[in-house]
């Protein structure tokens, strides 16, 4: 398990990545995100600890829209904040999805794509999904989509 610090930010569990310094950056400010929003301290374990997680993740993504992503994930988590139940993965391609699953409202669930700077958009994601940029003082430039989530899970 390992706790994302946003102030310092390290390549720990990424390194395989070829984008690692910038996933990092965007694993930060994501953590970051968590922290001011909702006072939820962001830790990571390995995709290969987490296999639950993955799998919920991997499966919304099937089930709701024939997705299958062609990288590994390097890190997983899943949590409950403000009554939303959250799950993460970060991809050794640089991509970043996360889940956003309100558990009493079935109107308020997407799921959220982040490119790290330096990341070609993923063949899987570049004809489905255009992306808007943001700017991040951790993450540099990012770029992100998402959907709604039409089924229950």
């Amino acid at each position: 398990m390992y706790q994302v610090n946003f102030e310092t930010v390290s390549t720990v569990g990424l390194e395989t990545s070829p984008v690692a310094s910038a996933l990092a950056g965007l694993r930060a400010n994501e953590a970051r995100y968590f922290k001011n929003k909702y006072g939820h301290t962001l830790t990571v374990q390995p995709a290969a600890e987490a296999q639950a997680t993955v799998d919920w993740v991997h499966r919304i993504l099937k089930e709701d829209r024939d997705l299958v992503i062609g990288s590994r994930p390097l890190e997983a988590t899943q949590f409950e904040a403000g009554g939303i139940r959250f799950g993460y993965m970060f991809y050794q391609s640089g991509l970043s999805i996360n889940v956003m699953y309100t558990i009493d409202d079935a109107k308020k669930r997407a799921v959220g794509f982040k490119l790290s700077e330096g990341m070609e958009v993923p063949a899987e994601l570049a004809s489905r999904f255009k992306f808007a940029t943001q700017r991040s003082k951790l993450a540099g430039t990012i770029r992100g989509s998402f959907f709604v989530i039409k089924g229950e899970h």
